[in-house]
This record gives C-alpha cells, structure tokens and sequence, in this order.
C-alpha cells in the first residue's frame, strides 16, 4: 500500500482531539481516497471468491496476521498519526476485525462499551473503524452516544443469535436514544471511539454490503492479560507478547500462528466476561 512521505503526514488538531475527550468519538476523518478504499475492498472480496463466500468467522478476527495488506493498513502512518494525537508516541494493536453486514440482513449490533469483556489493565484506546462501502443509516451505521465513556457500565448477555457481538454481551440499561449521533462514512474515512464509549448499529437494509476493517489500538503501556498485541509504532512498555507480519496471504506458518492466538484471545473474553457478569451479579457498585 503505497503510503504519504513523512512530510504530508499529519495528525488531529486540538479541536479534534477536545471532540474525541468530550464525546469518546470522533467522525468522519479522512485517510485514503475512496479508489484505495474499493481496491482493500476488491482484495477481501477475491479472497471470498476463492473461498466459495464470506469469510468465516475465524478468518475475519486479526484478520492483518493473515493478510499482509491488512497488516499494512493496521501500520499505515495515516492512521497511526491521527491516533498518536490521542494515545502518544507508543501504540500497539490488540485486535483488528473484517466487519461486514451482508445488503439486506438482519444482524445488528447491541448497544456495548467495547473493552467490557477485553481484560485491559487500563481503558487507554482508540478503535479505528475503516469504511470500504458506504456507510449510512440505511445500511445500518455505528451510532454512539456522546460522554459515556466515563465509565463502566453493566452488560447482560443477551443470547441472541443475531447480535453480531463475540460475547453476544449488551448493557443492562436502555441508552437514552434521543442523544444517539450517526457515524455515516464514505469508503476510505474512518471513525475514531473510546474503548467505553456506547455505540450500536442496527440492521442493513440496503443493497450493498456494509464492510469496514476496524482496528483496536491502545496505549503501549496497557496489557490485555494473557493476550498478545502488534506493536504499530513506538516502544513495547508493557512488554506484551508480540505478533509478527504473515509471509503471504493464508500463509500456513501464519495460520497455525493465527489460530494459536485466537485460541488465547477467545480465553481472555471468557475470563474477563465471567468475572463482569459475576461482578454485576453481586450488585458491584464499581465494575472492572
């Protein structure tokens, strides 16, 4: 992926910044043109070719230690310099998804604070949410409530296929909708939101697929115990288990990598979801 000379590089200014401290989001910010955007997407797409359809659901989690055009995105200094101005100089990615909503499907996302279930040491992030279709309310766009990532809420698990969350997790309070912003993104712009800020999407009812590549960085300095990370730029001051760049797509070396690594990052879902929900059981006033 052809990438900016240093010297065109740029990050958020101040008054992006104060957005993104004041609401926990920040939208829409521009990062390639949009034929850059539908050429990622023409890549995904004649992988899925290839594979006789969708992605499954393994392939489209760390997706970047498979694909190494992924893993130049998770590094593009077009994204990472407008992170930097939020978490500083050192950042490692804990996890990065392929998302996609098939044209007219039902999935929806519940209303969540993302890092609930990810066992971080502290919520120091900033989750990139890259368009490679339009994205629109009809096609069923992130929507976020602003300042509600001051803190942790309580989540249930609502047991619903059709929440395409991991943990099928929501939290146990009806959000106050009224205040809900739209997120609508044109392909090659991204959106950035706090690891606890509370956002949801609903169905697409469009005609096209609603497909983005989300990127969940933090602060080098947080551990996901039991977890490993791609170090993006800067120092490993946690000193987390690195992951490396695959060889070639599906390359088998990087495969049996990959598999090992989800096998733990689902482990750490598990552990933190069971102690959440144990904890809000208990009636915990302050949830971890």
């Amino acid at each position: 992926m052809t990438q900016q000379s240093p010297a065109r590089l740029a990050g958020l200014d101040e008054t992006q910044c104060e957005t993104f401290r004041r609401d926990g989001f920040l939208h829409p910010v521009d990062v390639m043109p949009e034929t850059e955007a539908k050429a990622l997407r023409a890549q995904i797409e004649a992988l899925e070719a290839r594979k006789h359809g969708r992605l499954s659901g393994l392939t489209r989690a760390k997706p970047h230690l498979l694909l190494p055009y992924l893993w130049d995105v998770v590094h593009d200094a077009r994204i990472l310099d407008k992170v930097s101005s939020l978490l500083g100089p050192d950042i490692i990615c804990i996890g990065s998804s392929v998302i996609d909503k098939p044209a007219r499907s039902d999935g929806y996302v519940a209303w969540h604070q993302d890092a609930t279930f990810w066992g971080l040491t502290e919520n120091q992030g900033a989750t990139a949410w890259l368009a490679l279709s339009d994205v629109t309310s009809g096609s069923g766009a992130m929507q976020a409530i602003p300042g509600t990532h001051a803190r942790q809420l309580r989540h249930l698990d609502t047991a619903d296929d059709k929440n395409m969350l991991g943990a099928r997790e929501a939290v146990d309070s009806q959000p106050d909708l009224s205040r809900a912003v739209w997120m609508m993104l044109k392909p090659g712009q991204m959106s950035l939101h706090h690891p606890l800020v509370l956002h949801g999407s609903g169905p697409n009812a469009s005609d096209d697929r609603r497909l983005g590549f989300v990127i969940r960085y933090t602060s080098a300095q947080v551990r996901q115990e039991g977890g490993s990370a791609t170090l993006v730029r800067g120092r490993n001051l946690a000193q987390v288990p690195l992951e490396v760049r695959p060889e070639a797509e599906m390359d088998p070396a990087a495969l049996k990598r990959h598999a090992d690594i989800i096998r733990q990052a689902a482990n750490v879902i598990r552990t933190a979801k069971a102690r959440h929900l144990a904890e809000a059981a208990a009636g915990k006033d302050q949830l971890q």
